[in-house]
């Protein structure tokens, strides 16, 4: 029984392209074991895609806040001052009342308050009781109108 001599991959990928020595570098693995060859390639693959995402959008106009837990309450109370018609929709700079969604952005930021108890520093704990606060007073005031 003779061996048939196995098939051959080629990315067409735009970033493989650009990386001919790396794409060269895979098939002498390939050669060498099949098995290992198909893993350095989905590490290779996975490291640029990594890379990539980390550097897509890094404009001088894109420059956004570092992503913690003060500043995702801070964007959730955004949020709901937008659905509660107290700031314009960024995306179409109208004013709208949506008080379910509202309400729901709030109960969210709640449930966040009563699975983080204890886990949170003092500053973020009162943050959040603070931000509660003021956007359930809002939204009775909005909701009694």
């Amino acid at each position: 029984m003779t061996e048939d001599k196995g098939f051959e991959v080629h990315d067409r990928r735009a970033f493989a392209s650009q990386e001919p020595e790396k794409e060269e570098a895979v098939q002498k693995d390939a050669d060498a074991a099949p098995g290992q060859a198909e893993e350095k390639q989905a590490a290779s693959q996975e490291s640029q895609a990594k890379k990539e995402y980390n550097t897509a959008g890094t404009g001088a106009s894109q420059a956004l806040p570092q992503v913690n837990f003060p500043t995702f309450i801070i964007s959730l109370s955004s949020s709901v001052l937008v659905y509660l018609g107290e700031m314009e929709d960024p995306a179409t700079g109208e004013t709208v009342v949506n008080l379910p969604v509202a309400k729901q952005t709030i109960d969210i930021l709640g449930m966040l308050e009563e699975k983080t108890k204890g886990n949170l520093s003092e500053d973020e704990s009162r943050l959040l009781q603070n931000i509660l606060y003021d956007l359930r007073m809002r939204y009775v005031a909005l909701a009694k109108k």
